[in-house]
């Protein structure tokens, strides 16, 4: 959820990715994972390319794809977490071919829709309660990781100019001196 939380306040835009689930759970989210995308404040569009990479770095990794395809997990930069028309669309032309997805979207202050689609037998959709359990262990925030990962893999769609601007630019005008310790953190690693 930490993670959740940073990648829905980093940006100006909706951000997305794949929720990684427990091998025993599978609604049991332990990580959520970006690919690249094209963000705007009212959409994501992830890159197909990047898609199957991913897909093939986590079966490679020993997951199943219930693990790592089937909860499809974004933010609203908005008050409301309600799935727009757009959402529902992507949500029926995305995970309508699998036995069973989950959407989750997270608002900007903190309200959340979750729901379940069953597609198999004679199918069905449920609304999910979502929670945080505080009582797993899990890993230490790590915000330059995640930064990395947001500057990676997340383009912000600029409707006012012709081309697509970097998430770099956007923090570099938020925050420049948290930009700078990133930059210089990136020039360490790299020497």
């Amino acid at each position: 959820m930490a993670k959740l939380l940073y990648l829905r306040d980093v940006g100006p835009t909706e951000v997305g990715g794949f929720g990684i689930s427990n091998a025993n759970d599978l609604l049991l989210v332990e990580d959520i994972q970006l690919v690249e995308q094209v963000c705007s404040v009212v959409s994501v569009e992830f890159d197909d390319d990047s898609v199957a990479d991913f897909f093939d770095q986590q079966v490679d990794a020993g997951r199943q794809p219930e693990q790592f395809a089937r909860i499809w997990i974004h933010t609203h930069p908005g008050a409301s977490p309600s799935p727009s028309g757009t959402d529902e669309e992507t949500f029926e032309r995305c995970f309508s071919g699998v036995d069973w997805a989950a959407m989750h979207i997270l608002a900007e202050e903190g309200n959340t829709y979750t729901r379940a689609r069953f597609n198999v037998g004679p199918g069905t959709e449920r609304r999910l309660r979502s929670r945080v359990e505080f009582d797993r262990e899990f890993p230490a925030a790590d915000h330059e990781a995640w930064f990395i990962e947001y500057c990676d893999n997340v383009t912000v769609y600029d409707p006012f100019s012709s081309r697509h601007t970097f998430a770099e630019s956007y923090w570099w005008e938020k925050s420049p001196s948290a930009a700078d310790r990133w930059s210089d953190s990136l020039l360490e690693a790299v020497s």
